[in-house]
């Protein structure tokens, strides 16, 4: 074939694995796998084995670490500390040594018997690898689809891929190492390691600054071509230099991404960067499907049903045991295990990688792929029936389950002619403001366990749950309720909320608010009574909306809301901090922290004027008493044991008062 026949030949095959898929509900890399297998050597040999191709290949694993470099956060990533440097590294470290202890058993067993066992630590050590990653492509699709990205499992899955993502980087520098033996293998890992270190920490340093420097003088340029053109360079560019340092192509793109991910710049590369990506990545997922061979697939078929069932129940069995170390409920911790047993979309690059460098045997690699590729297969069916597994598996779920929805309900069980407020983030905490100057009750369901806890103790009426499952609807009183509010921007959660309450509480109306009008339609048409678009006017909009349905003469309404923009968006500016607002210009506004005086504090009997908390930069919004009341902050206002403080200010300012108020 020439080069156009064969490009062609490969778009073809493309677009036609990835419409069966979609058809199927299937993730698209499935699609790219499968049609790698038909048209490769090893089947219908449309394509032959094509040197340029793979080459052309090699640049999708590049955009995907570039990709992965753009996403890392280091606020988002100290916010999950524990989560990803504690259950994502004993996860990566106990699969990897549980590969090389398997392999020196099957070592020994092998020379009991008389004969040898081909496969070296080294390779044993990058199937390992392979095997403890998951596909992030895959779970994190399927948990937004199920809405379960901010739910206690979500958050344990989320944190264990992120670290996933970050161990690929290491180990792209040690694999190809690994090629060398005895004093070689030592000297190799060593030099490795510092060219990494020297590499990173060159540009790290005061690469941030000059990347900033250069894409700002391409921007005033004004030329869209220009900009892509210019990122690319960088890209490629990066990853050049790191491969001309004797290490991998995929670091110098991670860097790459690393670098922008800190400038302004970063949402409008995510927008330009991800045709080239999806397009490479699908050529790399066909060159992968090409290696696979069905022949000894078949012949081995055993083998393959047990390097497929074998690392799921294993690696199912081993996170769910470490996310119960870690603090997790049986439920919890088994969707997690569920969520995380099959093989991912980096394991391909790293098996690829292994055997580049002659580490794995020829013979391994399409058993291996076949098992990798039915694993991610299996996966849809172990998240669709993980409920039901579960409720099999740990008899205490559905208590834990009860136990939550008892806690909504007892909240909520006086409350009438409420409005149940769905998410409680800066517009959710906006509305329920005015809800309280105007003496009218609400209950706030929201999924982040840190902003709950921290605004349920400064007596506000947050509770932890899905507003978008029925139960917690119910449980905060849905049928009592007078109006329900959908505070966050979600279109597929908000959908079901609507189809919820048109189900059990027709009569209730709902507010919904979206970021533009893109969905306005299909909202309506599904029963809100309202769409509220835009982010910040939204917010005044919605609670305009909510104040008037239930019952505020509207004149009060509007001098409220044109109060609240007198003060220019001042309600806006105070939030209580969750783990999902650690990005971009949230990090630059104020923020709401509770802090409660031990019984004992050296602060009791104070006024608040005495603490001059004004001094670090720092306002005192209102105070809790230890026996529920809530009063409004006075400088005369005197202090007691077990007061809690809820204090607005920068995150540096407020660390500062906190430390002050613990510690006296």
């Amino acid at each position: 074939m020439t080069s156009l026949e064969l490009a062609l030949l490969y778009l073809i095959a493309a677009v036609l694995g990835v419409v069966v898929c979609r058809l199927l509900k299937l993730p698209a890399m499935l699609g790219y796998l499968a049609v790698g297998v038909l048209i490769g050597p090893n089947a219908l040999a449309l394509a032959g084995d094509s040197t340029g191709m793979n080459h052309l290949a090699e640049f999708g694993v590049v955009f995907l670490m570039f990709v992965i470099g753009l996403e890392f956060n280091l606020p988002k990533l100290y916010s999950m500390r524990q989560l990803v440097f504690g259950l994502g590294l004993m996860q990566v470290l106990l699969t990897v040594c549980g590969a090389i202890a398997g392999n020196v058993l099957l070592i020994l067993a092998f020379a009991w018997l008389g004969q040898a066992w081909e496969l070296q630590w080294q390779g044993a050590l990058v199937l390992g690898a392979a095997m403890a990653m998951s596909s992030t492509a895959i779970v994190v699709k399927l948990m937004a689809e199920r809405l379960e990205l901010e739910s206690e499992h979500g958050r344990r899955v989320m944190g264990v891929l992120l670290f996933q993502d970050l161990a690929v980087v290491p180990l792209l520098v040690l694999i190809p190492a690994l090629n060398s033996s005895g004093e070689a293998l030592a000297t190799s890992l060593l030099w490795a390691g510092v060219k990494a270190v020297v590499l990173l920490g060159l540009l790290l340093v005061g690469g941030q600054k000059l990347m900033r420097w250069w894409l700002t003088l391409v921007a005033r340029r004004k030329t869209e071509e220009l900009f892509i053109l210019n990122l690319l360079l960088v890209t490629l560019g990066l990853a050049w230099l790191t491969e001309l340092a004797g290490l991998s192509l995929a670091l110098g793109a991670f860097i790459a991404g690393m670098l922008i991910a800190e400038t302004e710049y970063k949402h409008q590369v995510e927008t330009d960067i991800r045709p080239f990506h999806d397009v490479l990545l699908g050529l790399f997922f066909i060159t992968i499907g090409m290696r696979l061979d069905w022949r000894p697939v078949m012949d081995n078929w055993l083998l393959v049903l047990l390097l497929t069932s074998l690392p799921i129940v294993a690696k199912a069995v081993l996170i769910a045991g470490l996310a119960s170390i870690f603090g997790a409920q049986p439920g919890v911790a088994i969707r997690t295990g569920l969520y995380l047993a099959q093989a991912g979309e980096f394991g391909f690059v790293l098996l690829t990688l292994g055997l580049d460098n002659k580490l794995i045997a020829p013979h391994w690699v399409s058993p291996v792929l076949a098992s990798m590729v039915l694993s991610m297969l299996a996966t849809p069916f172990l998240i669709m029936y993980s409920n039901r597994i579960v409720m099999r598996l740990s008899s205490t779920d559905w208590l834990m389950q009860s136990v939550a929805l008892t806690s909504i309900a007892k909240k909520a069980i006086k409350a009438q002619a409420h409005v149940i407020i769905c998410g409680y983030g800066r517009s959710g905490q906006n509305l329920a403001r005015l809800l309280d100057t105007e003496h009218i009750p609400y209950m706030a369901l929201d999924l982040d366990p840190d902003r709950v806890r921290q605004a349920a103790a400064a007596g506000q009426s947050v509770v932890f749950g899905d507003a978008a499952r029925l139960q917690s609807l119910m449980a905060a009183g849905l049928a009592r309720a007078s109006a329900v509010v959908v505070s966050y921007p979600d279109t597929a959660s908000a959908l079901k909320i609507l189809k919820l309450v048109g189900e059990h509480a027709p009569q209730v109306p709902v507010v919904v608010r979206t970021i533009d009008d893109t969905d306005l339609e299909r909202l309506r048409a599904a029963g809100a009574t309202e769409v509220v678009p835009e982010a910040i006017e939204g917010s005044l909009m919605l609670a305009s909306h909510a104040l008037a349905l239930v019952g505020v003469p509207m004149r009060r309404v509007i001098r409220l809301t044109r109060d609240a923009r007198d003060a220019r968006y001042g309600l806006l500016r105070g939030y209580f901090h969750g783990a999902d607002d650690d990005t971009g210009e949230e990090r630059q506004q104020a923020r709401l922290l509770s802090v409660t005086l031990p019984v004992a504090s050296a602060h009791a009997g104070e006024p608040l004027l005495a603490l001059a908390l004004h001094a670090v930069g720092v306002a005192v919004v209102s105070v809790r008493r230890a026996n529920g009341a809530v009063l409004q902050a006075t400088d005369a206002l005197v202090l007691g044991g077990g007061d809690t403080l809820v204090l607005s200010g920068q995150p540096e300012a407020l660390a500062l008062a906190e430390d002050k108020l613990l510690k006296g």
